[in-house]
């Protein structure tokens, strides 16, 4: 007995004891009881409210662009459709936003070999969170055993270097790129290269502390050799097919030969603000999934969840697309024709803030302590948050071209019904 009520320090022993039963269940349903957590009434009830709250979020969205659309963007169209009287009064007006550097708009953009290698990495990396997210939703692998999730995680991720050199070379033959050997370089360690420097710190680390959480050197040669036997051919293999079977970039307005000077913006219209701004939309709808992940990769709890991420992964999409969009005009509207960067940095930006809520939750909600938890959280969350800003900025950019694509086909459209109208006029 240790008296505990006064005041002091007190040294005090805790002790416990453990039964042991037999059971007739199997050792493969052993982790049942806990992966049907997810079907309980409280799962439910926050999932729930998270996916209501996403998707009222993304519908509010919808309607402003719509009303957006209808309001602004299509008075703009519209006047390209104009009878030839109407036309000629619009002559002799001057351009402003968007219209007056229509001739800019697929100008290509600087540094082509790194900006088509962060759209390889950025679809493999999709690619990647779509097919481990379906495997735990249909439980053909119990992700729920750490060993089982590593294997699956590195395998799916060396597969899909294929789509990672299919896309970056495609993409980067419509940029007129020349520089191959580059490409194939950047596109093959833009990702994989900060993950294996911070993955051979942190299991120096981990070596040093004699810790269960470095992985030995049988496992270690186990994944060069899938590295050099499985993922690197995939890569040269999807580049072969990418560069034969890519067409030339055929842009629906001409590019003028020499480009407009970009005006100085105001503050508010610059990179940073822009990608706090759209950010912080994308990073609300993966809030408490955020939260969950904290807790089942850095805690204790199990992850079962699957089909709910899922769900999750769409609105973001969704939402990181629409943000995109509405950056993209805006900066148009300014005069500013380099959106091709801008875009992916604004959809990625996300990435930015998980890192940033990481940082608070290990401060604030976590309990560790020690120069190799340290090491380990802060290093492989900055992976994460890479990731997720290699994945997300590719979407934000494939939204804005596209965005840019469809409004210049109707630009287009509207001309040459302008000048048909001209041409039946003058006959």
């Amino acid at each position: 007995m240790v008296n505990v009520t006064d005041d002091i320090e007190a040294d005090v022993v805790f002790t416990y004891s453990v039964k042991w039963f037999d059971t007739q269940q199997s050792h493969y349903k052993g982790m049942d009881k806990y992966t049907n957590y997810s079907s309980v009434p409280q799962a439910n009830d926050i999932f729930g409210y998270s996916i209501a709250n996403s998707s009222f979020t993304i519908l509010i969205l919808i309607v402003c662009l719509l009303i957006f659309y209808i309001r602004v963007l299509r008075k703009d169209i519209s006047r390209y459709a104009c009878d030839v009287e109407e036309a000629e009064m619009a002559g002799n007006q001057e351009e402003t936003g968007w219209k007056n550097i229509h001739g800019d708009v697929f100008r290509f953009p600087k540094h082509k070999s790194l900006f088509a290698a962060a759209l390889g990495s950025g679809t493999q990396l999709l690619v990647v969170m779509v097919a481990i997210l379906v495997l735990g939703f249909t439980d053909l692998f119990l992700l729920h055993r750490p060993t089982v999730f590593v294997y699956a995680l590195a395998i799916v991720y060396a597969l899909t270097f294929a789509n990672s050199g299919y896309t970056s070379t495609s993409f980067y033959h419509q940029l007129e790129g020349t520089k191959w050997t580059k490409n194939i370089l950047l596109t093959g360690g833009l990702h994989i290269g900060p993950l294996f420097l911070v993955f051979i710190v942190n299991n120096i680390v981990g070596v040093f502390y004699e810790s269960t959480a470095a992985l030995p050197l049988g496992d270690i040669i186990e994944f060069s050799l899938l590295w050099v036997f499985l993922a690197l051919p995939l890569l040269i293999l999807g580049m072969v097919i990418g560069k034969n079977s890519a067409s030339d970039f055929q842009a629906p307005c001409r590019t003028a030969k020499c480009p407009k000077e970009v005006p100085q913006p105001r503050w508010y219209k610059c990179v940073l603000p822009q990608m706090a701004l759209a950010g912080i939309f994308s990073f609300s709808v993966i809030f408490l999934q955020t939260i969950e992940i904290l807790n089942v990769v850095w805690g204790y709890t199990i992850y079962t969840s699957y089909g709910f991420m899922l769900i999750m992964l769409f609105l973001l999409l969704i939402m990181t697309a629409l943000v995109s969009i509405v950056m993209t005009y805006f900066q148009l509207a300014a005069e500013n024709h380099e959106w091709w960067w801008r875009s992916f940095f604004c959809g990625g930006s996300t990435g930015l803030y998980v890192y940033g809520y990481s940082i608070y939750h290990s401060f604030h909600l976590l309990e560790m302590n020690g120069f190799m938890q340290t090491t380990f959280f802060f290093g492989y969350m900055a992976c994460l948050g890479y990731g997720i800003f290699l994945a997300l900025g590719t979407v934000g950019f494939y939204a804005s071209f596209l965005f840019c694509v469809d409004t210049g086909e109707i630009c287009k459209t509207s001309i040459i019904q302008r000048l048909l109208a001209e041409i039946g006029a003058n006959a």
